[in-house]
């Protein structure tokens, strides 16, 4: 972040909504069931990034709240979603946006390069948070979101949503109940997600002809990347092939599907050990094409992704799914007693209540951290080993710098 908007918006923090640090602030009636919400009580809202999937994350956001300022670094992007939400106030600054101090929540669907450091600076600034998948572009700066969450006290809430239905499954629920107990010593399960990643769909370009960017504002839409020449494939929705700012479809997918799995199988505290992946060389700026990744957890859990796209299909091992009878009689008692988890909590409940979501940042960083270390085994083309308690890769200093990767100036998480 820039260090003057840093101190802005600390000070807006400190006067305005540090409520939220003490576990509970001030909610509009409606939250409590006390009828219709006057526009005056309504929570104030804001959308960062108006691109294809930025009406969809303001939907995510729920009822109660009144759209009142638009941001993105395309002038007629963001004029066009402030006009269908019948809003007047467009920036194509982030920092301006975020000293209102009439602006609660904010939904953020950049690129995600820039997801970390908006995150950061609205909660930082005294605004609860929604923000789009991949969480982050590293795993170092998903780190910084959690803490800063915390550091802040406020909300944040990823923008995908399977956990909670599998949350709502009998088998599901059982499965989470076995893992979080503890009487599991070794797992043999293997979880396989072939196809669906969209590996040659969200590749990038490694030679095309440079244009200018027009009324887009590039230099910030870069931002803490690598200032390069504009290229519209860099631009909307086909950014994900480029490492700047994201990884490819497996950055873009896997975090929908392992989403819920890490719910179900209780990892949303840790990450695997070790890492290992099947693809060709990676170019060192397009994201491009690989055949299978397996991660493997230190009880022995293991997850794969198959592209089913590259190569040869993985075949090292079969898929096996938890089972009760993996317990001693005495260990399935226990089970069977076991209450069944809370139900998850969604982003305006806990907007309201201030409980943490389903989708809070610990589990958002821990899910985003299974692509980042899959994308890492890819692009080194090592076998990598993870320590998840200190986020670093063991024994590969080349490996272990794509976990905390550099920012262009000015900016970085804090």
């Amino acid at each position: 972040m820039n260090p003057s908007t840093r101190k802005i918006s600390r000070r807006r923090f400190l006067e305005g909504s540090a409520a939220g640090i003490s576990a509970f602030s001030i909610v509009p009636r409606h939250v409590l069931g006390m009828g219709q919400t006057p526009p005056s009580e309504e929570l104030g809202g804001a959308l960062i990034g108006c691109g294809g999937q930025g009406p969809g994350t303001v939907g995510g956001m729920g009822s109660g709240i009144r759209m009142i300022a638009f941001c993105d670094v395309d002038r007629r992007r963001v004029e066009n979603a402030a006009k269908r939400f019948g809003a007047k106030d467009v920036y194509t600054d982030f920092r301006k946006l975020l000293e209102r101090p009439d602006i609660d929540v904010v939904a953020i669907a950049t690129h995600p390069g820039w997801h970390p450091l908006t995150s950061i600076a609205a909660m930082e600034a005294g605004k609860d948070v929604l923000c789009e998948k991949p969480m982050s572009r590293f795993i170092a700066e998903g780190r910084a979101v959690v803490e800063a969450a915390k550091r802040y006290g406020r909300i944040f809430q990823i923008g995908t949503y399977g956990r909670f239905n599998a949350s709502r499954d009998p088998k599901q629920i059982l499965i989470h109940k076995i893992m979080a107990s503890g009487l599991l010593k070794e797992c043999q399960a293997v979880h396989i997600k072939r196809g669906g990643l969209k590996v040659a769909e969200w590749s990038g370009m490694v030679r095309y002809e440079v244009s200018d960017p027009g009324d887009r504002e590039w230099d910030l839409y870069c931002g803490p990347a690598p200032l390069r020449p504009f290229h519209a494939h860099r631009f909307g929705g086909t950014h994900r092939g480029y490492w700047d700012y994201e990884g490819g479809g497996l950055a873009d997918m896997a975090q929908h599907h392992f989403d819920p799995i890490n719910w179900v199988y209780a990892k949303d505290a840790t990450s695997p050990v070790q890492v290992e992946a099947s693809a060709p060389p990676a170019h060192p700026e397009a994201c491009g094409m690989w055949g299978w990744v397996e991660l493997r957890y230190a009880d022995g859990l293991t997850f794969v992704m198959d592209s089913d796209e590259w190569g040869d299909r993985y075949d090292r091992q079969t898929e096996r799914d938890v089972r009760l009878e993996d317990l001693s009689p005495i260990d399935q008692q226990k089970i069977r007693e076991m209450p069944d988890p809370e139900p998850l909590v969604g982003f305006a409940e806990a907007v309201k209540t201030r409980q943490q979501p389903g989708g809070h940042a610990e589990a958002a960083h821990r899910t985003a951290t299974l692509m980042h270390l899959a994308n890492i085994a890819i692009r080194t083309g090592r076998k990598i080993t993870y320590d998840p308690k200190k986020e670093q890769i063991l024994g590969d200093a080349e490996a272990n710098r794509l976990v905390n990767q550099p920012m262009r100036a000015p900016w970085r998480v804090v």
